[in-house]
Formats: C-alpha cells, structure tokens, sequence
C-alpha cells in the first residue's frame, strides 16, 4: 500500500529551501556556509528535500528548487496510486435470491450496494439500495420476486480493475452517481468479482494521506 502526506519541513529545511530558491542552483557546500554548518550536517535534510521532491541535484551544478509545493507533490503521488491494496471485500448474492433476502443481506452485512453473480460465481448484475427501496414501494410480494428482475445488468455495469488508477475509479464513482465499482478479473466464460472500491474506501485513501507521514 502507498502511504503519502502533505510534508511538514523543519525550520532548518524551510530556511535551506529559502536559500535555494534565492540563489540556487547553488552547492551544498555554499548552502551550509550560509547556514553557518557544515555539509554534514546538512546532507539528512538534503536527502530528505531531495527524496520528497522540493528540490532536485545535478552533478557539478547544485541544488535547485522543483518549483513543487506538498499539494503539488501529493497530487503526483495521488494520480499514481492503483486500486490494488485499496479495494475492499465484496459482497456477493446470487440471481436467483429474491428481493427480501436482498434487503436482508444489505442491512446484515452493512452496505450500500450488492454484486450479483451466477451459479458459476460470474458477474451478472449489481444492486443498490435504490433499487431495493423502488422495488419494496410496489405492490410485489418481495419474498417471491427475484433480484434479476430489478438488478442493473452487465454491460451496463460500470466495473474497474486493480491496476486501475484510483483517481479514475473516483471519476467514475462521480459520474455515475453510484456508491461502489467491483473489481473485476476476467475469467473463463465470465468476469469474477474480486473486491470493490466504494466512496468510503476513496474518502479514507485521502484521509490516510493527510494523516501519515510518507
């Protein structure tokens, strides 16, 4: 899993920051000797400036600044975080299960949306919480009327993988106006479900990335 922060400098790293975008490109060597410290003592901080991305080195140049700021830098590490390792357990239910069994299953298991699939564990249809609450508003009986009736059916189901870019599974969690996407792998005959990104499962990604120290 990547883990990643906006970085909060030291003040010896905001002032060699300072320094560099003052004079820069400019040596280390010259950087501590402004600092009144010697290259030593400076080159954790260095290591670190240069590693996160605030600053960049070349050999017999110096040091120079990125021109990069913590939200520039969170957003490059944001656009390259993939689903894998951020999906979480699925919740699947079979075609044939009727709607009351649905409803039962959503509220036991706690979440929003259900992925329906075959007796061969294929991918079939997925199921909301309003479809659920448009059908329970008829006049069906709910114990007898199969999910395969209201469920929304492939190829109308918006579907990612784990090599997906997450800030495009969070596109088309917008776009769609829907609450999950299943990760999907593709099978002999048919697609398995194999996780699922929710809008919580986006929301703690940020969440994660403003609290811990990457």
């Amino acid at each position: 899993m990547l883990v990643v922060s906006t970085i909060e400098l030291s003040n010896r790293q905001e002032k060699i920051m300072q320094i560099v975008k003052d004079f820069g490109p400019i040596t280390g060597e010259s950087i501590a000797e402004k600092l009144c410290l010697t290259r030593a003592t400076l080159r954790p901080d260095l290591a670190i400036l240069t590693m996160t991305g605030f600053l960049d080195a070349r050999p017999r140049v110096g040091y120079f600044h990125t021109g990069k700021n913590s939200n520039h830098l969170l957003a490059e590490k944001l656009k390259k975080m993939v689903v894998e390792g951020y999906e979480s357990t699925p919740v699947l239910i079979n075609e044939n299960v009727s709607v009351y069994d649905a409803i039962v299953t959503v509220f036991s298991e706690d979440v929003g949306t259900l992925f329906v699939t075959d007796s061969n564990s294929h991918l079939v249809g997925v199921l909301s919480r309003k479809d659920l609450l448009r059908a329970s508003i008829g006049q069906q009986k709910l114990s007898t009327l199969p999910i395969n009736i209201i469920m929304t059916r492939m190829p109308n189901i918006t579907t990612c993988q784990k090599n997906d870019l997450l800030i495009d599974v969070a596109k088309k969690l917008i776009n769609a106006q829907i609450d999950a996407i299943p990760v999907i792998e593709e099978a002999a005959n048919g697609i398995k479900v194999v996780g699922r990104i929710t809008k919580t499962n986006i929301t703690r990604v940020f969440v994660e990335l403003t609290e811990n120290d990457g």
